[in-house]
């Protein structure tokens, strides 16, 4: 990667303060991601299972509002469409629900705007409640609604991305597979993104293989590549033709794979062959995680806490290139920022200055 990323990098450190210039919209399953901290030095009596000792407990925006905190802490202008759970109050007020109102809450401190987002009192909102002890999770509990929504808060949702189209440098789909997103959904939005000139970055649903013709580009991970094609990816030359399959599939100008610990692999339309991009992760050990800097002597195991990381190369990705980027230059960016959100314990965001600094200090 020396010879082929040197030279971008201060291009690439150039073009970050041109994000706070670029407008995107973000469509998805919006989500609260609920942390609950503590202790565990014994096991039940009752079960094989660890007795944690409750410290504290947060939450964060997760699924679409993770991929709008991300872009909006890299200082774009975000526009959130979504709906949350909602709740009646008479007979003609409706408010979010007790998640929905912290969903709002935190996208409104992030500066993202939420006139998009759409109290339904027909769902509850998407959380994710997360048991964490020692640094490691323990276990993880999802109050979740999957049923579509109904024609008329779709048609609610549509009219209101549809204006914000008109000034939107990009359009972000974060699919979580809620049911938000239909496949006939899909499609007037992605129709209404071409009327518009506007370019669409898709991580797409795992239930079933939806095409998304004409997107920028669809990102999505090994696991989702391999449901998607039935067979396994262990190696490099595998993932080659995951790739080219996957592109002419799902019907996309380039396709993004994250491997993880392997870094991605992306592909696009016309382009001979696909180019693997490694992961620039350091080392750390088990007592930094959540905290700042690098510890470059470490000899601790390497910890990978992906929360969160695909949310991050996503939001990456599509503003870099919304900001004049090329895609490789933009993927490099992307993995880049991936290795220093999986550093952080839980669902992270990387700021500009962070990721400058992790430009000069990857092994290019």
């Amino acid at each position: 990667m020396k010879s082929q990323f040197a030279n971008a990098v201060p291009r690439l450190k150039k073009l970050l303060p041109r994000f706070r210039k670029v407008r995107v919209a973000v469509l998805g399953d919006l989500m609260l991601d609920h942390y609950v901290l503590g202790k565990a030095s014994r096991l039940s009596p009752e079960a094989p299972v660890p007795v944690v000792d409750f410290e504290s407990e947060t939450d964060c925006l997760g699924g679409a509002g993770n991929v709008a905190a991300n872009l909006a802490e890299l200082g774009a202008r975000v526009y959130a469409f979504g709906v949350v759970g909602g709740r009646k109050f008479g007979t003609k007020r409706i408010a979010d629900d007790k998640a929905g109102a912290s969903v709002r809450h935190w996208l409104r401190k992030m500066e993202i705007a939420v006139e998009g987002v759409l109290p339904d009192t027909g769902r509850i909102t998407t959380v994710k409640t997360r048991v964490v002890a020692r640094h490691q999770q323990i276990v993880r509990i999802d109050h979740e609604q999957l049923d579509p929504l109904s024609p008329d808060m779709e048609e609610k949702l549509f009219r209101l991305l549809l204006d914000s189209l008109k000034s939107a440098d990009a359009l972000v789909i974060s699919d979580y597979d809620k049911g938000l997103i239909t496949d006939a959904f899909a499609e007037r939005v992605l129709h209404a993104c071409h009327q518009f000139h506007v370019p669409v970055f898709v991580k797409p649903k795992i239930s079933r293989f939806s095409p998304y013709p004409g997107a920028r580009v669809i990102v999505c991970n090994t696991k989702e590549a391999v449901f998607y094609l039935t067979r396994s990816l262990p190696d490099d030359k595998s993932i080659d033709g995951a790739l080219h399959d996957l592109l002419a599939r799902f019907g996309c100008a380039a396709l993004v794979i994250t491997r993880g610990e392997k870094g991605l692999s992306i592909l696009e339309e016309g382009s001979p062959r696909p180019m693997h991009i490694p992961a620039t992760s350091f080392e750390v050990t088990y007592a930094r995680v959540g905290q700042p800097g690098i510890e470059r002597g470490s000899t601790g195991r390497q910890v990978f806490d992906v929360t969160g990381a695909g949310d991050t190369v996503l939001s990456v990705l599509s503003l870099a290139v919304a900001a004049g980027a090329s895609l490789p230059e933009a993927a490099f960016l992307a993995n880049v920022a991936a290795g220093v959100v999986v550093k952080v314990l839980g669902t992270s965001t990387v700021s500009p200055a962070e990721l400058a600094l992790a430009l000069d200090e990857a092994h290019l």
